[in-house]
């Protein structure tokens, strides 16, 4: 087992103190969006070896069939193909989507032939995969999430007669959903430039002036706010607003148009960085490829349901790369799956590690570790919370 030493993310959305309290640091008055702890190139976590502290890739390249274990280095190759996120959001994250594993493929390898380099403001694609994720909320997280049905949209605009909303329910009328969605997306993201900033206001301040109520009154509002311009704030309206309370979890696979708009929580996710995203941003907006990318079916709200297995709760959706685990809140006696490399971190609490082999390890809340596959069995027990990734399944689900 291996303490880590994680980065931090500084975007601009992130909270001020939840990172900071979790790592037991002061905090400096900057955001701290996304604790990192893999071994994505983007921001690699440390290893503390016995023979010194190197880099998570640098361990795992060093012998990775020792390290990954044999299964998973001829699965996905010497690398690990997961990336788990401490996620605190004070303010909205973009409105995003990612690539399928094809997508992001083609995507990557023909930027590449282009000359783009890798860092571009303008790049699309950063690495060759795919990165559905899995979000775990640690408090009451608000989230838009998935389209919901057009004539839900359609009825939110009752009572508007801007030019915007007029031209929205035209498009939503039709009676192909997916058409409708399509439709509706694509105009707010070719607004004309000249018109863009007058059409959006006058929308939001008939919308605010009417008192509206339901789950997208204020949120409307609160993003055309934060965002003047973005049609984004718009755009809100087509999809599913979230609460998550603590313990609940989304999933979400390839295609699913979403944006996370407050709370702290854990992601796990395939080890990729390939996000488009449609607005509510500074960042680079590419529309066609968005709309190329996007599902525009209308789904159920993509809740990950667990399994209880051992002393822990564990998420094992339609995604090889990962599973999430989590053991506790309150008293714990558990143990990890054991059948790939894991990281573990520890939310709150003391926590012992116990290990048939070799030493075990103490953590206490904001610490980490990595556990090589060759590590054998792990007990988990004290009192606190902890949670940890792992491979997926072979076929996912």
């Amino acid at each position: 087992m291996h303490r880590l030493t994680n980065r931090v993310r500084p975007y601009a959305w992130g909270a001020r103190t939840a990172i900071p309290r979790l790592l037991g640091t002061e905090p400096d008055g900057t955001p701290q969006a996304e604790l990192w702890l893999g071994a994505h190139h983007g921001a690699p976590s440390t290893a503390h070896c016995d023979d010194g502290s190197k880099s998570l890739p640098e361990l795992i390249a060093a012998d990775p069939h020792r390290v990954l274990g044999v299964s998973t280095a001829e699965r996905f190759g010497a690398r690990l193909p997961y990336l788990l996120k401490y996620l605190a959001a004070e303010a909205p994250l973009s409105l995003q989507v990612h690539p399928d594993a094809d997508r992001a493929r083609s995507g990557y390898e023909a930027e590449e032939r282009a000359g783009i380099p890798v860092d571009a403001p303008h790049r699309n694609y950063r690495d060759p995969h795919h990165k559905p994720e899995l979000l775990l909320a640690l408090e009451p997280f608000e989230a838009l999430c998935g389209f919901r049905e057009p004539a839900a949209t359609v009825a939110d605009l009752i009572g508007l007669d801007n030019e915007l909303a007029n031209a929205l329910r035209e498009d939503l009328s039709a009676t192909d959903t997916h058409a409708a969605l399509r439709a509706a997306l694509t105009r707010l993201l070719s607004l004309p430039a000249s018109d863009r900033c007058r059409m959006i206001d006058e929308f939001v301040r008939e919308w605010s002036g009417r008192g509206r109520r339901g789950a997208h009154a204020e949120i409307v509002v609160d993003l055309a706010a934060r965002y003047p311009g973005d049609p984004g704030a718009v755009a809100s309206l087509l999809l599913n607003r979230v609460t998550l309370w603590p313990g609940q979890a989304l999933y979400l696979p390839a295609g699913n148009l979403h944006a996370y708009l407050q709370g702290t929580a854990v992601e796990v996710m395939a080890s990729s960085d390939n996000v488009l995203r449609a607005g509510l941003t500074a960042k680079h907006v590419d529309a066609p490829e968005l709309l190329d990318v996007v599902d525009f079916s209308v789904l159920p709200i993509p809740y990950a349901q667990p399994g209880f297995l051992d002393g822990r709760r564990e998420f094992r959706p339609a995604a090889p790369e990962f599973a999430l685990h989590e053991i506790g809140p309150g008293r714990i006696t558990a143990h990890l799956p054991g059948d790939g490399p894991t990281v573990v971190l520890a939310l709150h609490g003391t926590v012992e590690l116990v290990a048939e082999v070799g030493e075990g390890v103490t953590l206490r809340g904001g610490e980490s570790v990595f556990i090589q596959a060759d590590s054998g069995p792990i007990k988990v027990e004290g009192h606190g919370h902890v949670v940890a990734a792992t491979v997926g399944d072979h076929q996912g689900g």
